[in-house]
């Protein structure tokens, strides 16, 4: 009998602790399919990807980045998803991605920025960006804090680089918004958390203990979300709270972010990037918020 019940402990531990399950098939974020009936616009549109891995698109399968698929659908689209990309609403679309895995907002302010084309005034931008995730995981605890590599620094030690990355996304965004004088939209993703708001990521594994991470998560999320909520050309997209719930906690029932429906996790080996299933919701999300802001309204 004892053993019985130190074995069933022990499971118990391995299933809601250590064990992620992935899942298979299309995440549950629904896409209106009504918005991809009819075109967008009749102007030539260039999308544009800025940022770092997350854009980049690094660990997902071929054809399976979030800017590919908003891009155009790949091969195996789920069917409920057939028409809802760019290109079957705007027929004029070309792309870019110009973002980089491994790099930090400093990176994109000096090396994305300035090689994004200047357009003429008939060109419509879209542009998509994740920035500033990799200033707060980078560079694993391994070293002492710095800007750009801030993790296991106190809010004092952090707070001067908060307010720095605060003007460098105006800044970025600012210097983009010039090189579309016929207008562009930002499509600004906000940073996701593996630990599903816990802030516990020293048990994802090799990384050591952040207290005041989470609160410097939010610190930088925040900034995000205050600079669209003030410029009408940049929406927010809301990476952040479409993964809760599909962290390092995606099986622990009792927790209030615990999502029955698709209890499994979204991120890829690294812990850094998404998996193919997270990658299929950022592109929905995606979706979802272009479609409110590019797609005629139906009357």
């Amino acid at each position: 009998m004892l053993l019985f019940v130190g074995l069933a402990l022990l499971t118990a531990q391995w299933w809601f602790w250590w064990y992620r399950p992935t899942g298979k098939g299309p995440v549950l974020i629904p896409v209106d399919l009504a918005k991809f009936q009819q075109p967008w616009t009749d102007r030539p549109v260039l999308l544009v990807g800025l940022g770092d891995s997350v854009t980049a698109g690094f660990g997902a399968d071929p054809g399976h980045s979030y800017f590919r698929r908003l891009a155009s659908a790949p091969a195996d689209e789920f069917p409920e998803l057939y028409g809802a990309h760019l290109a079957n609403v705007i027929s004029g679309l070309t792309t870019t991605n110009l973002a980089v895995s491994g790099s930090t907002s400093l990176q994109h302010a000096r090396q994305q920025i300035p090689n994004v084309p200047k357009q003429d005034a008939r060109v419509l931008g879209l542009v998509v960006m994740t920035t500033g995730g990799n200033d707060l995981l980078h560079s694993y605890g391994r070293s002492a804090p710095v800007e750009g590599a801030m993790y296991g620094a106190t809010f004092e030690q952090a707070e001067p680089w908060a307010r720095a990355f605060e003007k460098r996304v105006a800044d970025m965004i600012g210097a983009v918004t010039n090189r579309f004088p016929g207008g562009c939209h930002v499509f600004l993703g906000n940073i996701y958390d593996p630990t599903d708001g816990i802030g516990d990521v020293e048990k994802t594994g090799p990384l050591p203990p952040w207290r005041q991470g989470l609160g410097m998560l939010r610190r930088y999320n925040e900034i995000l979300e205050r600079y669209a909520s003030r410029h009408s050309n940049v929406h927010l997209v809301d990476i952040h709270g479409a993964f809760l719930g599909h962290g390092i906690h995606c099986t622990q029932f009792w927790r209030p972010v615990y999502d029955r429906r698709d209890p499994h996790y979204w991120y890829h080996d690294n812990l850094e990037d998404p998996n193919d299933r997270g990658y299929d919701a950022i592109r929905r999300v995606f979706l979802n918020t272009m479609a409110d802001v590019l797609a005629p309204q139906s009357h």
